[in-house]
């Protein structure tokens, strides 16, 4: 959901279902938006919540995870990282990652592809489904409080402000800016 199957910047995921031999519905995608009430819900329902990307840069699906008291399994990239593990976590089980690498292009001149392996894949599941249903919630009740402390508008809006102050106070405004010295022409006869 919220994911179009064909992405032009992504994985073709309908072709991937067919490679797969999935075309007797045993994958079905859908590209209506779901309200959030809805998407509380189905974050409600889940025993876990699964990201496995290799290169992510901030993961939103586990984050709304964890604000519905639902614990997450997620390779340690990107923001991931911080959301299974914050200060107080963890709020469900981290892969590390077997293999790392750096790719780049004109566009994006470096991002991290970090891979696990299907045997750590299957290992956190075990972990997660060998808990009781109460030390499930108890993680997921934990991550609910780590994204309310820490990804809060009124928390967010205090650290940007600040570091506009900290750019303000070292740089300078616009007009003010300290050691930007501006170009100037000269004519040459």
């Amino acid at each position: 959901m919220h994911t179009n199957p064909f992405d032009q910047h992504g994985q073709n995921l309908n072709e991937i279902a067919e490679q797969l031999g999935m075309t007797n519905r045993e994958l079905i995608f859908s590209t209506k938006k779901v309200p959030p009430q809805a998407m509380a819900a189905f974050y409600h329902s889940a025993d876990c919540t699964i990201n496995i990307s290799d290169a992510e840069g901030f993961g939103l699906a586990t984050l709304e995870s964890l604000a519905c008291a639902t614990p997450i399994i997620v390779n340690m990239t990107g923001g991931l990282q911080e959301q299974v593990m914050g200060t107080d976590g963890p709020f469900g089980f981290p892969i590390y990652p077997v293999s790392k690498s750096i790719i780049g292009s004109q566009s994006v001149p470096y991002i991290f592809e970090d891979r696990i392996s299907k045997e750590q894949l299957h290992s956190a599941l075990d972990k997660m489904y060998s808990l009781s249903s109460e030390d499930r919630l108890d993680l997921g009740i934990k991550g609910s409080k780590h994204v309310q402390q820490n990804y809060n508008f009124e928390t967010f809006n205090e650290r940007w402000v600040n570091l506009m102050t900290k750019i303000h106070d070292q740089h300078g405004s616009w007009e003010t800016r300290k050691g930007y010295h501006g170009i100037t022409f000269k004519e040459v006869a």
